[in-house]
């Protein structure tokens, strides 16, 4: 269903440069060296179909005076805003007899990796880079993305608004879990899920400084209830066409702005699409263990021809074969999710 709705909107999708570098595949030598994996290389320049070059090509170039330019966000004192655990920090090393001991209890007792990995894969890595699109703090620099959306885009920065660009890329991320086996697709969404709100609960409380679990409870219920509305207006844009798309982009992402400018709707319906033709291209076992990540805003997609995916598989299937023949595999790395859909 995912790739039969991607096709019948393939016209949305950006032909220009930038594939092979948009998620960390686990390549080996000879993917390295193929033809494939050199002419869909990334570039750092900004390609003029990419998003990025695309809102450049606007009209409307004094920003709205009314829409607030300065973050709300004091970032909390001492605290990493992508990893509060020290557990998702990149520097942390797991001591060599407690990753011995998680090896043992794994083989012991046949524990389901697909379903273990969802904590660590969605409920970590998926959510900090769905965080990182938007975050901003106060008088603190702002990533490439993060200008994008606040700066080329115009939208105010506010929490509510970086709420917002999260849950767009997480709704991109539901669509591609859906696509898993059940079981393990709704434990992805949900690990998400989980980790979204018990954030936004900790950042309400450390970093906006409200002191009141009453006022911080009717802010997650709201913030559940964009969610849903968001989930639901993506949905139907997905499934049906690109206008539809672009409403449900207007109405969530800038808040339903009078004075928008289509500009802006069609480099963020390109970008939208271009994130979705990149994890249909995913098998379930690479998304499943995190071998993602979105498409940078100055990069466009080129869809690829028949030829070249069945090449692209082959590479990745030969991948995981050897891995699986592999004796001295670890219990952690094994998994029952196909590599070959």
């Amino acid at each position: 269903m995912l790739k039969e709705i991607l096709l019948k909107n393939r016209t949305s999708i950006i032909k220009g440069k930038g594939l092979g570098s948009l998620y960390n595949r686990p390549l080996q030598p000879d993917w390295l060296n193929c033809t494939l994996h050199k002419r869909l290389q990334s570039t750092r320049s900004i390609s003029r179909d990419s998003p990025e070059g695309i809102v450049s090509k606007s009209h409307l170039k004094e920003p709205d005076q009314s829409i607030p330019t300065n973050a709300a966000v004091k970032q909390a004192a001492k605290l990493n805003p992508l990893a509060h655990s020290k557990y998702e920090s990149k520097q942390y090393q797991l001591p060599k007899w407690k990753e011995a001991l998680g090896e043992f209890v794994i083989s012991k007792f046949n524990l389901d990796m697909d379903k273990i990995r969802a904590g660590p894969v969605a409920g970590s890595y998926f959510y900090n880079i769905c965080k990182e699109q938007g975050l901003q703090f106060e008088d603190e620099p702002l990533s490439n993305s993060a200008k994008f959306f606040y700066e080329d885009l115009n939208l105010p920065r506010t929490f509510s608004q970086w709420f917002q660009i999260t849950i767009l890329h997480e709704w991109m991320l539901f669509v591609r879990m859906r696509a898993m086996p059940f079981k393990y697709g709704r434990n992805y969404q949900q690990k998400l899920v989980d980790r979204t709100f018990a954030d936004i609960e900790l950042r309400l409380f450390e970093e906006m400084k409200v002191n009141s679990g009453r006022i911080v409870d009717q802010y997650l219920k709201d913030f559940n209830s964009q969610l849903r509305g968001a989930v639901f207006a993506y949905d139907e844009g997905f499934f049906t066409d690109d206008a539809t798309l672009a409403t449900a982009l207007w109405r969530n992402l800038f808040a339903g702005r009078k004075d928008i400018d289509m500009v802006h709707l069609e480099a963020m319906v390109r970008y939208v699409r271009s994130q979705l033709y990149v994890l249909n291209q995913l098998s379930d076992r690479e998304f499943a263990t995190g071998k993602f990540k979105f498409v940078p805003i100055n990069e466009t997609v080129e869809i690829l021809t028949s030829n070249e995916e069945a090449v692209m598989k082959e590479k990745v299937i030969q991948h995981y074969e050897n891995l699986d023949k592999n004796p001295n595999i670890l219990p952690s790395e094994r998994s029952k999710l196909s590599y070959t859909n």
